[in-house]
This record gives structure tokens, C-alpha cells and sequence, in this order.
């Protein structure tokens, strides 16, 4: 039990130090105030907090999945891994754009996610996992979910703010956050490595599924969400190039590519391991 305890400490470190940086951010660029900078760029201490959070929450990931039994995974710390990715994506992005403004909205959702290994510590042990074919499918495959779990988030922060500007509402909040063009910029750069790293992912899954899981592809339902997902990224992709589309429409094209993407393994997973109770 102590044991179980000092392995989620990190976790819990980490979920504390996301939800005062939330707070922080939320405080100093959101709230109404006349002695709160809300223009001012991300200052040097901001993202080396934002930086020393992401170490201690890999630690503690680290420590928790790879474990001399064999590497361990579950829905909980799949969500953890993909906040994981996404909060040091928009740190990264910090350094070209200012990303100060979406800061209260990503760190909270990292906050909340982080704990769920405290609350759902059971973990399954992975087959394959020693073999460099499945390192390289896994690491692809979280790339490709925290990517485009990140787009969707993005595309919803989209909408929030949009809705925003023509309300008129939030004034001080939008003044620190990017222009609606620089975070559709983003929003396709992301769809599209996420799009490029998902068919890696689903083509190496069809070419070399006894190699990877030791067993033939099936067709189960992961796998028609996974290509179903697929399909839905490619067109909207497609459309933008084509066509333009942007704003509503690519919002709910990118939300129904990730709702099916997210059911293809941490939906499953959760059922499994939270409403069935297996392991």
C-alpha cells in the first residue's frame, strides 16, 4: 500500500502544480481587474514552472507504466499521457505564438487528468511490450491520440473564443489570447501530424498485427472506430485544401473524428476496467 502511494505522489504533485498554474493564469490574464497585466507575454518563471510540472508528471508516468514486471497501461493513464503531450505542445508553441490566454483553459483539463491514476490505479500488463516493433507502434499511436486530442480541444477553445467575439463578451480574456488565425494555423498543423502519425499507426496495426500483438488482425469494434476516425480526419483535411472549411464545420468534424477515436481505445478500456471491473 505505501508503495502504491509513493509510486502516485508524482501524479498528484504534478495535478497540484497544473491547477494553481491554472489559477495563476486564469488570475492573471482572465479575471476582471484593473491591476492584472492582461497583455503581458509569458514571463520566464511561468514557463519553467510550466516546464518542472511536465518533469515531475513524465517521472511519475514513467515510473508507473514501465515496471520490471513489463510495461503496464490503462484508460487512466492513457488520458494522463495524452494531457501530458498536449500541455507540452502549447509550451512549445509558447516560444512562436502567444498561448498565455489558453493556458487557463488546457491546464485544468491536465489538472483533472493527471489524477485519474489516483482514482483508477488498476493497470493491465502488456503483451509485446519488449519488442522494438510495439515500442514504435505504441509511441506512434499515443503521439497520434494526444495530437489530435489536443486539435480537439483546440478547435473547442476555437468556438469558446469566436462565440466570444461576437458576443463581446470575456473582453480581457481575449486580448490574451492568440488571433483566431494563428490558432486555426495551428489547429491544421496539429491535424495534420496527428492525421500523418494516426495512419502509421493504423497501417502498422493492419500490415503487422502478428508481429506486433502476436495474433491476426481482427475486426473488432476499436478497430472500425479506429478507421472510421481515420476516414473522418482525412476528409475534413481534405475539405480544408479543397474547399476551405473552417470554423463551425471543421469544429465538428475534428470533434467527431476525436469522439471516435477516443472510443476506439480508452472508451473500451474504460468499460473494461471501470464497468466490467477487468483488468
Amino acid at each position: 500500500m505505501f508503495d502504491i502511494v509513493i509510486q502516485l505522489l508524482p501524479h498528484i504533485l504534478a495535478a497540484l502544480l497544473y491547477a494553481g498554474l491554472g489559477f495563476h493564469f486564469w488570475n492573471s490574464r482572465w479575471r476582471e481587474s484593473e491591476h492584472q497585466c492582461v497583455a503581458c507575454p509569458m514571463l520566464g518563471w511561468e514557463r519553467a514552472a510550466i516546464a518542472a510540472t511536465l518533469i515531475i508528471h513524465a517521472a511519475g508516468l514513467y515510473t508507473s507504466l514501465f515496471t520490471a514486471a513489463g510495461m503496464r497501461f490503462s484508460f487512466s493513464f492513457a488520458l494522463s499521457l495524452m494531457m501530458w503531450l498536449a500541455v507540452l505542445i502549447y509550451w512549445l508553441e509558447s516560444f512562436m505564438a502567444r498561448m498565455e490566454g489558453m493556458q487557463p483553459m488546457v491546464l485544468p483539463i491536465a489538472a483533472f487528468c493527471t489524477l485519474l491514476p489516483v482514482f483508477f490505479p488498476h493497470v493491465h500488463l502488456i503483451a509485446n511490450a519488449k519488442a522494438t516493433g510495439f515500442k514504435l507502434h505504441f509511441l506512434t499511436a499515443m503521439a497520434a491520440y494526444s495530437l489530435l486530442t489536443l486539435s480537439a480541444l483546440h478547435a473547442i477553445f476555437m468556438g469558446f473564443t469566436e462565440n466570444a467575439l461576437h458576443k463581446r463578451s470575456l473582453k480581457r480574456a481575449l486580448n490574451s489570447l492568440p488571433p483566431l488565425l494563428t490558432m486555426e494555423s495551428l489547429l491544421f498543423r496539429m491535424l495534420l501530424l496527428g492525421f500523418i502519425l494516426l495512419t502509421l499507426t493504423v497501417g502498422s496495426g493492419v500490415l503487422f498485427s502478428e508481429e506486433l500483438f502476436g495474433r491476426a488482425m481482427t475486426i473488432d469494434h476499436k478497430t472500425l472506430f479506429a478507421f472510421a476516425s481515420w476516414g473522418i480526419f482525412a476528409t475534413l483535411l481534405v475539405g480544408r485544401h479543397a474547399w476551405g472549411w473552417r470554423g463551425k464545420r471543421a469544429l465538428r468534424w475534428t470533434l467527431a473524428g476525436f469522439a471516435l477515436l477516443i472510443f476506439a481505445y480508452v472508451g473500451s478500456r474504460f468499460v473494461a476496467e471501470v464497468v466490467l471491473g477487468r483488468i
